[in-house]
Order: structure tokens, then sequence, then C-alpha cells
């Protein structure tokens, strides 16, 4: 037998007998729904079969995602940045890990999502597995919280605010009107102002510069103040 081949059947055997070393607990076609504004989150489980401690690593192939709309890994609730697109996990022997989450920020549009995945033993890449997690996004509707002929507001969302944004549900019908939202703080400071377009229905406002604390965001038509409701912003 000539030394190429007969190396071959000896990494064959080998890679055999070792066996593939995991497996993903979760359904590899994974279904999850969510609505407008939230983050998603889909558990994906991977369980150690070998007797050995096993690194493996779970890289992204491919993402069929709207523009307003970030993914991301999180381990135990602790999201790591969307560009992160590889991610390393330890496993112990026997071990089944079940605080891994894919997340998905879901945006301003309904709509279906899905990314796919595939991951791999870091000492034996040749043991790999795909994986996609799919996802569906619903309109959220809201009760209005103010309403006239010219514009509709409904509370935002989430509040308390717990992430790093929360989201603004309107519809304005008067095209000719000048509609903004200021937020303030306790003292009355303003430490935001956005305006409401015209042919939007909805607005998401990052968290990231302010404290956690009580605030207040009130909506003024044209340079008219019509209603002031309290914020909630949590931090960890």
């Amino acid at each position: 037998m000539k030394p190429t081949l007969l190396f071959a059947l000896i990494l064959f055997l080998a890679v055999a007998t070792y066996g593939q070393g995991f497996e993903i607990v979760t359904p590899q076609e994974s279904y999850h729904k969510g609505q407008i504004g939230e983050t998603i989150k889909a558990p994906i489980r991977f369980k150690n079969t070998s007797d050995k401690p096993i690194v493996l690593i779970i890289r992204k192939l491919d993402a069929q995602i709207g523009t307003s709309q970030r993914n991301f890994f999180c381990l135990d609730n602790n999201c790591l940045d969307q560009k992160i697109e590889d991610y390393m996990l330890k496993i112990e022997p026997g071990q089944t890990l079940s605080s891994f989450q894919i997340a998905l920020e879901s945006g301003l549009s309904a709509g279906e999502s899905s990314i796919r995945y595939v991951v791999f033993n870091k000492a034996i890449p040749g043991q790999s597995l795909e994986f996609g997690v799919n996802f569906t996004v619903d309109e959220r509707l809201e009760k209005s919280i103010y309403s006239s002929r010219n514009i509709i507001i409904h509370d935002v969302f989430p509040n308390p605010v717990t992430g790093n944004t929360f989201t603004l549900q309107y519809k304005i019908l008067d095209d000719r009107m000048n509609a903004r939202l200021i937020l303030h703080n306790l003292l009355g400071n303003i430490v935001g102002e956005f305006k409401l377009e015209t042919g939007e229905s909805l607005m998401r406002i990052r968290t990231d510069d302010l404290s956690a604390g009580i605030y207040f965001y009130t909506l003024y038509l044209d340079n008219e103040s019509v209603m002031t409701r309290k914020l909630l912003i949590r931090k960890d």
C-alpha cells in the first residue's frame, strides 16, 4: 500500500475512533418569534460527548437580516459586539452547555430573518456541524397614549429600559406638522432631542450615554408641549 494511502487510512480510523466529540442538543434548524423593538434570544445547547475537554468555535456563515437589525453572541446574558463573528466555548467531558445564545435585535420592521453558523472542534476542524437560527418579527401594537387629528403616539417600549435602546411607535397624520420628542432628566436638563419624521412609524433611541434613573419625555407639536410621560432606565 502506498504511504499516502496508508496515512489517509490511519487518519480516517483515528477520527472515526475519536468520534464527532460533540453534538448540538437543540434542533439544527430552530425557529423563534418576537416583536418589533425586542431583543430575541435563541438558546443553543452543545454537549461534549467525549471523555476529554474540547474547545468549540462557532462561526457565522451567512446572515439574512434587516438593515435596522443586529445579531450577536450571548453567554449567561452577557452579549458581545455584533462585529464578533467567531466565538470560542470550552466544554468539559460529558457537559451540556446551556448558557449560549444567538441574539437578534429585531429592529424597526416586521419580517423574517435567518442566520447560519458552523461549529467545529478547534483541535479537529474536520469535526463540524452547521445549524440555522430563524426569527419571525411581528408588529408591536401598543395602546395609544396621545391621539389627535395630527398625530397618534404610543408608549415607548420597553419601559423600564433594560438594554441600550428604547423605541417609540407613532403615526403622523398631518405632514405639515413639526413633531419633536424632548428627553430630560429630573433636574429638567435636556439630554436628547429627536425629530419625528413623516413617513416613518418607529423611532429607536439609544441610551448608552445616559445613567440609570428616572427621565421624562415630552412631545412637542409645532413647538407646543402637548404630552409628558415618565421613562425609567435601568443599568446592570
